[in-house]
């Protein structure tokens, strides 16, 4: 009972699927106008045949990698993926979690990660971070900035209004975005509280981003094909059969081939 009240205090659950639950109800409350914003942003890039490019760190490569390329998705999105800062299976030793949470919190390596690219006029970013406050994903938002590329942002406000920035120029991601989506996950990201063990289990930040990256996706399909451009969808053999998803993956992979020519 007393872990029950210290968890109701906390933000915490004693139940996973009530947190998840809570999650998806706030996003639908409170984020689909941010949503929209970012659709319209995301569509306006990929209709001047622009990119929108998506980045995170750690964790949040996951949010990266569900935009594209995978069932479901079409090009226009380009996945800023450094391994060295989301190589997860090694935990320890070569390409270990130590050298993945030192390097993310390297002031300059963002900047230097974005020296690899060329950027459209029409391009756009979307950048994940939980706590909205590392080095790295500081430096690409601020340079998204200089450059006046429009960025979104996706990241646990009510982690990153309490957490301290990392970065000298002081600034959180929140504050740097031009669209702002809170995944609604709690500070520490972890939601379940269970008797006898001293902290919290099961992250929520994925379950948000996860959510918030397909709703954008379903949207800008549905803007594109308002302003006459034909998504060119992954789309599984269960739908179309064989022949024709084989045909639809190389149709897709030659236009994101094409579309990232410019980088």
């Amino acid at each position: 009972m007393k872990h029950q009240i210290e968890a109701g205090l906390m933000g915490l659950e004693t139940d996973y699927l009530t947190g998840v639950k809570k999650i998806i109800t706030k996003l639908e409350e409170t984020q689909m106008e941010n949503i929209e914003r970012a659709a319209e942003i995301c569509a306006n890039s990929i209709l001047h045949n622009n990119l929108v490019h998506l980045f995170g760190s750690g964790h949040s490569r996951m949010a990266v990698e569900e935009m594209y390329p995978r069932y479901g998705s079409f090009p226009g999105f380009h996945p800023l993926v450094e391994l060295s800062l989301t190589n997860h299976h090694n935990v320890v030793g070569n390409n270990g979690q130590r050298q993945a949470i030192f390097l993310e919190n390297v002031e300059g390596f963002g900047r230097v990660i974005l020296s690899n690219y060329h950027f459209g006029e029409y391009d756009s970013m979307m950048l994940f971070s939980h706590s909205g406050t590392g080095n790295v994903g500081i430096d690409i938002a601020l340079e998204m900035k200089e450059r006046g590329i429009p960025l979104i942002a996706v990241t646990s406000l009510a982690h990153s209004k309490i957490a301290t920035s990392k970065h000298s120029s002081g600034k959180k991601l929140y504050e740097l975005a031009d669209v702002v989506i809170d995944n609604c996950a709690i500070p520490g990201d972890a939601m379940v509280k269970i008797d006898n063990l001293e902290t919290p289990v099961g992250p929520g930040s994925t379950i948000g981003n996860t959510i918030i990256v397909n709703a954008i996706k379903c949207k800008v399909a549905q803007k594109l094909l308002e302003n006459g451009k034909t998504p060119k969808v992954i789309t599984s053999s269960v739908f179309v059969g064989d022949e024709e998803s084989k045909r639809l993956f190389e149709e897709s992979y030659e236009e994101y081939w094409a579309s990232t020519r410019y980088l």
